[in-house]
């Protein structure tokens, strides 16, 4: 398997947790985030937009894949779901690999006399291709 990059377009940043995953299991040997305008496009894709109106919202970041994959690079895929679906299908006619995260939960309660404090930890489990 060659050495790859691995775009992130998500809206979050790596745990160590992914980073050692992705190094380690799928070769990545450089991440890269999107440049700040098109995070901040990722971050918040206007629900009021129709189908056309979204395929049109994300041309500049199709046009920054373009510019910048390589043959059989991947991409971490997270975010609006229908945003999401068009830059993997996208991501699969680059011959990019898109994945996602997958997660556990896990749940911890501190009882405080009549109180309950809960709190949720999501742990990096693996990478899924889409």
């Amino acid at each position: 398997m060659n050495d790859k990059q691995m775009f992130l377009l998500f809206n979050h940043k790596l745990t160590d947790s992914q980073k050692q995953d992705a190094v380690n299991n799928l070769n990545v040997i450089k991440f890269i985030y999107l440049p700040d305008n098109l995070q901040a496009m990722w971050s918040q894709v206007p629900a009021e937009l129709n189908t056309d109106e979204l395929e049109t919202f994300l041309q500049p970041i199709k046009n920054w894949l373009i510019e910048n994959h390589s043959k059989d690079d991947i991409a971490l895929i997270q975010g609006d779901f229908g945003a999401t679906y068009k830059i993997v299908k996208f991501c699969n006619s680059l011959n990019i690999k898109a994945v996602h995260s997958t997660n556990q939960r896990v749940a911890k309660e501190i009882h405080d006399g009549n109180k309950v404090h809960v709190s949720h930890t999501f742990e990096h489990v693996r990478f899924r291709k889409f």
